[in-house]
């Protein structure tokens, strides 16, 4: 007979409880802790056929472990690959998180038509049927991809040894379950184990895994928090499905950089990677208005352009109304604090409102002379030239700092044809090297002075 121990799980934290409360102590929710039937059984789900003669492993010397670069698997998408660092890595296991119907399934069973590898697409939330409409609407056509509607893992990977396919997709993980564990797909303690098997399997065999997961009403990863550490790199697909762009970022990715970030547009007939985004995010506009300023950024390694819009007007209330869509509020604070103190503006008792375009949120220190900018231009209502950008920090005493990286921010101003770059001259840069021309400033009074004076 199987040794069957019942425990109590937190539906939200995953924390562990020898007995039922009312609240959890962890996350401080109320009647989020459900009884769930763990199975003690000493079973192997995933058995691999070369294993069985595997010498356990034995510590090396560091200098003696090989230091060869990991062969990377091409995904034929270049947003991914420039996300997950240059590939799909053989045996690892990824997991790609977002809103309903954001576009996560798909992302992927678009990736898995045009993938060169022999793949195997489980779903467990879509018949076969549906998935082949979806396809026949993207108009891929592939002889590798395979497409299996199941839930159970065992049949998974006995599916797994018929077919032996090199790339293998879960959507999702949430909806599968094993014979070990007795309770309902869902449930922390599956999430947890289906996972554990998925690894397994990864690991033994090297094909990698891509898990598709839920998120909460917060935005997180539905499940218990050990999944994402479990897995080798985490994904966050964004976006507002009222606008057609799409945000890939890599939150956890131990083959790669963090920074990254892909950007797509969602059409009748799938995801189209968008090569250069700062086309999207400038509006294409005769005659700026008033208001307006564009300033370059840094997500990862990619340069930005993007639009500043700033609104200044009286303030009808007592109280001067502060709005920022896509920019940190205290950091606007911050700038019309030191645009009143050090250069003399009155916007006390002035509303200001700020927006960031294309529906992103930007934190890049480097924005702060655009900011600046494109407040001074509404408050003097005044239009600054289409052809100018800007990029630079703005410290407490009204001086203009220095950023990273300028001279890539140069050359992406330089070759979406603005002919004028704002920078600080405190960065060490030769304007000489670059066509555009390169405007050095020290403070705010300088700005100024270059824009309206």
């Amino acid at each position: 007979m199987a040794k069957l121990k019942t425990s109590f799980y937190c539906q939200n934290c995953g924390t562990n409880f020898s007995k039922w409360l009312g609240q959890c102590t962890s996350c401080k929710q109320w009647n989020t802790i459900a009884e769930e039937v763990i199975q003690k059984e000493e079973k192997q789900a995933w058995r691999s056929q070369s294993n069985t003669t595997l010498k356990a492993p034995k510590p090396l010397r560091i200098k003696e472990i090989s230091a060869n670069e990991e062969i990377r698997m091409n995904t034929t998408d270049n947003e991914l690959n420039r996300v997950l660092g240059g590939g799909l890595v053989p045996g690892s296991l990824t997991l790609l998180g977002g809103e309903p119907g954001i576009g996560k399934s798909t992302l992927l069973l678009q990736i898995s038509l045009k993938l060169p590898y022999k793949t195997l697409y489980v779903s467990g939330e879509e018949s076969q049927k549906q998935i082949k409409m979806r396809a026949e609407r993207m108009a891929h056509q592939s002889e590798n991809c395979f497409i299996l509607t199941e839930t159970k893992t065992q049949n998974i990977f006995r599916q797994i040894e018929e077919i032996e396919p090199e790339v293998v997709i879960i959507d999702s993980i949430q909806t599968l379950q094993t014979d070990y564990i007795e309770s309902s797909a869902g449930s922390i303690s599956q999430i947890r184990e289906c996972t554990a098997e998925l690894i397994k399997f990864a690991k033994e065999t090297n094909v990698p895994v891509i898990l598709i997961g839920h998120i909460t009403k917060d935005g997180t990863i539905a499940g218990p928090k050990i999944l994402e550490h479990m897995v080798d790199t985490v994904l966050q697909f964004e976006g507002d499905r009222n606008h057609v762009y799409r945000i890939l970022r890599s939150l956890k990715n131990r083959f790669g950089s963090t920074a990254e970030l892909g950007i797509y547009e969602m059409q009748g007939n799938g995801l189209r990677e968008v090569a250069n985004p700062s086309e999207i995010l400038i509006s294409n506009k005769d005659n700026y208005l008033s208001g307006t300023a564009i300033a370059t950024t840094l997500e990862g390694m990619r340069p930005l352009l993007i639009e500043i819009q700033a609104l200044v007007s009286s303030a009808v209330y007592g109280t001067p109304q502060r709005s920022t869509t896509g920019y940190n509020l205290k950091r606007l604070n911050m700038i019309l604090a030191v645009l009143e103190k050090r250069a003399g503006f009155r916007l006390g008792a002035k509303d200001v409102f700020l927006n960031i375009t294309g529906g992103i949120t930007v934190d890049d220190p480097a924005i702060d002379l655009a900011v600046v900018a494109a407040i001074l231009s509404s408050n003097e209502d005044l239009t600054i030239d289409k052809d100018f950008c800007f990029a630079g920090e703005v410290g407490l005493t009204g001086e203009i700092r220095p950023v990273n990286r300028v001279e890539q921010r140069i050359q992406e101003a330089e070759k979406l044809g603005f002919s004028t770059i704002f920078v600080s001259k405190h960065n060490k840069i030769s304007p000489k090297d670059f066509k555009i021309d390169v405007r050095l400033v020290a403070k705010i009074e300088d700005l100024v002075s270059e824009l309206f004076g």
